[in-house]
């Protein structure tokens, strides 16, 4: 199908990947800043943000479209930033062809994921709605974070209550949760129950890859992304303390200047 893609600034393309929930939006965090010296591309996945279906689909399906969505926009080789579920999604699109890509940014993700994530209530959920709904309305209020977020299961996503972090949830993660499809829950719950497993795969893989993980992330641990990190033969390894899943809308200072100091030190050759 034919994605929606928000495309920014000029120059090496960077196809960055948005996680579940989420949108192409969601990943703005990064292409405001990457555009002033690089192209990126942020798409909707298929099921998610305005690129809607009809009918399930699987997994493999999300990989054609984004190849498709390269040869539409005549992009031969580029990077790949995937954030949880896109960094899943852009291991699986290396592998398969390591030949068009040119480096990996692999965020809050693993190649066998694993989270530790506590039992969710009915309390838990009670308070999630309310503190993101509010938020939604007044982002980043004091308050809001002190009384209602730190009993909900936000807490489990954003470490550090901060405004900042709250104010981006409000902005790019809220209306992508809302743009979530069923058929996009179903694909990615069915592709956990297989158990996704592709350490034994990424020995082969020389590409350049920076690997970035949150010390307390529940979603995908810290330890697993660690994992993906020494399979891979050509890593660097960079664990932020006091964050969580949602880290680069904790420290995004630091997580973009990371990035910024790995890609001036590849040694780029683009056709």
């Amino acid at each position: 199908m034919r994605l929606h893609v928000e495309v920014k600034g000029r120059g090496i393309p960077i196809l960055c990947l948005h996680g579940h929930p989420g949108s192409g939006r969601s990943l703005a965090v990064f292409t405001e800043h990457l555009a002033q010296n690089y192209q990126t591309l942020a798409p909707d996945l298929r099921g998610y943000g305005q690129s809607r279906c009809r009918g399930n689909f699987s997994m493999e399906e999300h990989l054609l479209d984004l190849e498709e969505l390269l040869d539409s926009h005549h992009i031969g080789a580029c990077l790949l930033l995937g954030w949880s579920l896109g960094g899943i999604l852009a291991l699986e699109l290396a592998l398969r062809n390591p030949q068009r890509y040119r480096g990996l940014i692999l965020v809050a993700t693993s190649a066998r994921p694993r989270g530790n994530h506590p039992p969710t209530s009915w309390q838990d959920l009670g308070f999630t709605l309310m503190a993101a709904g509010l938020n939604y309305l007044k982002p980043g209020w004091p308050w809001n974070i002190k009384t209602l977020a730190g009993r909900s299961l936000l807490r489990y996503l954003i470490y550090q209550p901060n405004p900042q972090a709250y104010a981006y949830l409000a902005r790019d993660g809220t209306l992508a949760y809302l743009q979530t499809s069923l058929a996009a829950h179903r694909a990615l719950n069915q592709a956990l129950r297989a158990g996704y497993d592709r350490l034994g795969e990424l020995s082969g893989l020389k590409l350049p890859c920076l690997v970035l993980a949150g010390a307390e992330d529940r979603h995908i641990t810290c330890q697993s992304s660690l994992e993906t990190a020494q399979k891979l033969p050509n890593s660097q390894w960079r664990c932020y303390p006091n964050t969580a899943h949602l880290f680069p809308w904790e420290i995004p200072h630091q997580v973009l200047k990371d990035m910024d100091d790995w890609l001036n030190h590849l040694n780029l050759n683009f056709p």
